[in-house]
């Protein structure tokens, strides 16, 4: 009697765990192909930790939109350019919304809220982002040039000094983050990290933002899938976020406090948060306000290192060596008088880097699957209708690698963006698409075109003298973390030897003139 009671109890145990924790939150969608999965996993363990490869080469066989199950979630997956172009851009009023995941809205915001990105659409939200998105569009932007060059100049001396002169092989990555981070932080703040790579403040922001976006990863935590893992003792996921948010907090509160100190001392420069804390018709609550400062903080680590980072590896390759001696020629056909340096942050009038500054975007999409959407009305997609509530990942990287859409996809090419088809609409997928594409792209292609056409005009950059230290080309294998969010480069190290010494240092010292008045005055801030 006891084992059948036993063997009865068993299996009203399996039919639980396959009847309730097997379901998904959305039924499955007819006429949109389903990959099978197994009970309760789905086919999270089929993705693994290559989620984008993965989903680029079942498209191949069952077409470039499918549906699939990641626990209890139902996804539908994009892997083509153009069927990115339907959902997202053609249908970008109904895919407007994100999803909520346990572990970074949950866990990790719980205290700050969350970024503009990753929240839902609501009014909130709409306000939210319209603020950033005015602070950051192009006439915005071009007030911030003297930041630009103030991060770009204080970089490339930098590694003049550390490199030798090129006689050291240098990692370029800690570089480009203070580059990228500093930027933000006085948009945001006015004030910026007045220290060199090694500095424990910037060390300690890099090093938590870098861990937060892995709990913002559709693919780095399954306890969002599947609920029955936060219950489970060896699962530490949440403990973790609970540290690093706790980290954030302390430098977030930080930040913030300086700033209004600064404004009540009136001591403050002009900066996006001040403009706001200081306006008497500001629509925005505090909590709003620290979620523009969220944005801001992390956003600026998104994406503009990884790209910066990983134009600079492919640069110092054979392919990239050819390339710096073309970007140089045209440069030099556009400023002959050797002007390129000061005003490549007043205008952008080379177009044979603003084409690489694209083919590093799409060739290094630094975001393979962007953060996810959920849509708020129905979407037709060929036979099929996709309800109201779904939620939709978008395969950049398979789409930035699509063969139909890009001749020789697999090729770093910045021709594909001369004069070219490829070049107009929309370029690549490295920002998203759509009603909630990335509001600081255009920052983030001037910073892009500026720290370039600084780097070439000041140096060759060369292979580094040992193997060991070439870096790995391919865009998802650079990863050091392949489940994370944002690319993560793994280290390498290039030579940077100066093309005219003497007039590197007259520049550097020219731009540390022009930017004096940042420490004194700051800038005007849109």
């Amino acid at each position: 009697m006891t084992l059948q009671t036993t063997g009865i109890a068993l299996v009203a145990v399996v039919y639980f765990i396959l009847r309730y924790l097997n379901r998904t939150d959305t039924p499955k969608i007819k006429n949109i192909p389903e990959i099978p999965g197994v009970p309760l996993f789905g086919n999270l363990l089929q993705f693994g930790d290559r989620h984008a490869k993965v989903a680029r080469n079942l498209a191949k066989k069952y077409g470039a939109v499918f549906q699939v199950r990641l626990g209890n979630k139902r996804i539908i997956f994009a892997n083509t350019f153009d069927s990115v172009k339907h959902l997202w851009i053609t249908n970008q009023s109904a895919l407007i919304s994100r999803p909520t995941l346990h572990t970074f809205h949950t866990v990790v915001s719980s205290s700050q809220g969350f970024t503009i990105g990753t929240s839902p659409w609501d009014e909130s939200c709409k306000q939210r982002r319209k603020a950033a998105a005015s602070a950051l569009n192009k006439p915005a932007v071009q007030s911030y040039m003297p930041i630009i060059d103030l991060e770009s100049y204080v970089s490339i001396n930098e590694l003049l000094e550390d490199s030798g002169n090129g006689k050291k092989d240098i990692d370029p990555i800690a570089y480009f983050q203070r580059f990228a981070l500093n930027t933000s932080l006085t948009l945001n703040y006015g004030s910026r990290i007045d220290g060199r790579i090694d500095d424990q403040l910037l060390q300690e922001i890099c090093d938590v933002e870098r861990a937060i976006s892995n709990f913002r990863s559709t693919s780095n935590n399954w306890q969002d899938y599947i609920p029955l893992m936060r219950l489970l003792p060896f699962a530490k996921a949440s403990d973790k976020a609970v540290e690093y948010r706790d980290r954030r907090d302390k430098y977030l509160t930080l930040l913030l406090s300086k700033l209004k100190k600064q404004i009540a001392e009136g001591s403050d420069k002009p900066c996006i948060t001040g403009n706001i804390l200081k306006d008497p018709e500001a629509k925005l609550n505090e909590s709003e306000i620290k979620s523009i400062c969220l944005t801001m903080v992390s956003a600026g680590l998104d994406t503009v290192p990884g790209n910066l980072i990983m134009g600079i590896a492919y640069l110092s390759s054979a392919h990239g060596q050819e390339i710096q001696a073309r970007a140089y020629e045209e440069i030099m056909k556009v400023y002959p008088n050797g002007d390129a340096w000061s005003q490549c942050v007043v205008e952008e009038k080379v177009p044979y880097v603003t084409g690489f500054v694209r083919e590093v975007l799409r060739f290094f999409t630094v975001i393979p699957i962007c953060l996810p959407r959920v849509s708020i009305k129905d979407i037709k997609y060929e036979d099929a209708t996709i309800p109201a509530g779904t939620t939709f990942y978008m395969n950049a990287w398979a789409a930035d690698f699509d063969d139909s859409q890009f001749k020789e996809a697999k090729s770093f090419n910045v021709e594909r963006y001369l004069d070219n088809p490829e070049g107009s609409g929309t370029p690549h997928y490295a920002y998203g698409a759509g009603s909630r594409m990335c509001a600081g792209s255009h920052l983030a292609n001037r910073e892009l075109f500026t720290a370039f056409v600084r780097l070439i005009v000041a140096f060759h950059i060369d292979p580094p003298k040992e193997k060991k230290d070439e870096p790995i080309l391919d865009c998802l294998e650079c990863n050091a973390i392949p489940t994370s969010l944002t690319t993560d480069p793994k280290s390498f190290k290039v030579g940077f030897s100066a093309r005219d010494l003497g007039k590197l240092k007259q520049w550097v010292q020219e731009s540390e003139e022009m930017t004096r008045h940042l420490m004194n005055d700051g800038v005007v801030v849109a």
